[in-house]
């Protein structure tokens, strides 16, 4: 179900839901626990909270830290996804299922099971898996290449970039996705070495983005794949409609079912503790709170996000 066009939200006040949104959040903050398996990310101020919005009419609200860069980390699953899906199209889903995979976001258990083709594309084996794809036939370093220019043509913002200390934290705790990988590989379901394909996975995983760049650069899977700013089409509407409907069934591992039953739009967290979300017709939301509830999900984010939507109405399910 289309949400409400722009010509529908003239009146809207977004700076005044965005402010009310942010203080009623502010009871939230520092709540939940950081994802401690990767040291970089313990050690971000737990305090850290954002919220951006962008609509399709290049309206943009912010609020606390919301041009403060931190580590997208699993978000970026959604623009590898995007670059993939128009490089090989649907030939990518005979390596990567579709399906909500009902485990954490880091299981091994499925694969075994599925002979080593992982169950949708944003949980850690599918994205690796992607990132195979995004390699191709040229390098890691080509292919994080195409990623990064990818994030600064469309947020608008050369300043994108990698958080080296962060994708070394990435490698160097990263045993358990070098198992995926490996297991992966050894269906013949990655077509480049393993590390190779993990040093593309690491460092997307270590972009650093602020919530206003991340919302600008998602802003065309709000329009059917089309910049409304632009005008440019970044991608076709049948990729955007099939990236959507995985952030809605599959973007937060375990909790996807929750935060599609509370908040009602297509969303993708990270363990970095922001939330992207799509408001099809209207815009992109973007928040960042580090604490994560047991699913490693942002806990106040997602309470931020259940307020605007109850604010504005944007749920699809409206």
């Amino acid at each position: 179900m289309e949400l409400p066009r722009a010509g529908l939200l003239s009146d809207l006040d977004l700076e005044a839901v965005v402010d009310d949104t942010y203080r009623y959040v502010e009871t939230y903050r520092g709540h939940g626990r950081q994802a401690s398996y990767i040291p970089a990310l313990e050690k971000v101020d737990p305090n850290k909270l954002a919220i951006a919005v962008v609509l399709g009419d290049g309206r943009t609200a912010l609020a606390g830290d919301a041009e403060e860069p931190f580590s997208i980390q699993s978000i970026s699953k959604v623009f590898t996804l995007s670059l993939v899906l128009d490089r090989v199209g649907a030939i990518l889903w005979n390596r990567v299922g579709r399906e909500p995979s009902g485990s954490p976001f880091n299981s091994i258990v499925q694969l075994e099971a599925e002979k080593g083709k992982p169950r949708n594309p944003l949980i850690n084996a599918g994205a690796i898996v992607v990132s195979d794809q995004l390699i191709g036939a040229d390098t890691a370093d080509a292919a994080i290449a195409e990623l990064v220019s990818f994030l600064r043509v469309r947020a608008e913002d050369a300043s994108i970039a990698i958080d080296d200390g962060v994708a070394m934290s990435e490698s160097q705790a990263g045993a358990l996705n070098r198992s995926l990988a490996h297991f992966v590989a050894a269906f013949g379901n990655l077509d480049n070495p393993v590390e190779e394909v993990l040093s593309v996975y690491f460092r997307q995983c270590a972009i650093a983005m602020s919530c206003r760049q991340l919302a600008r650069a998602s802003l065309y899977l709000a329009f059917d794949g089309v910049d409304p700013i632009t005008g440019e089409t970044v991608t076709t509407p049948d990729h955007c409609r099939r990236i959507l409907s995985l952030m809605l069934t599959c973007g937060h591992y375990d909790n996807s079912g929750d935060f599609a039953f509370r908040i009602g739009l297509p969303g993708k967290s990270g363990v970095g503790g922001g939330i992207l979300t799509i408001a099809p017709g209207v815009g992109a939301i973007a928040v960042w709170s580090p604490g994560l509830n047991q699913a490693g999900t942002s806990l106040a984010g997602a309470v931020a996000l259940e307020r605007m939507v109850e604010a504005t109405g944007w749920s699809v399910f409206a």
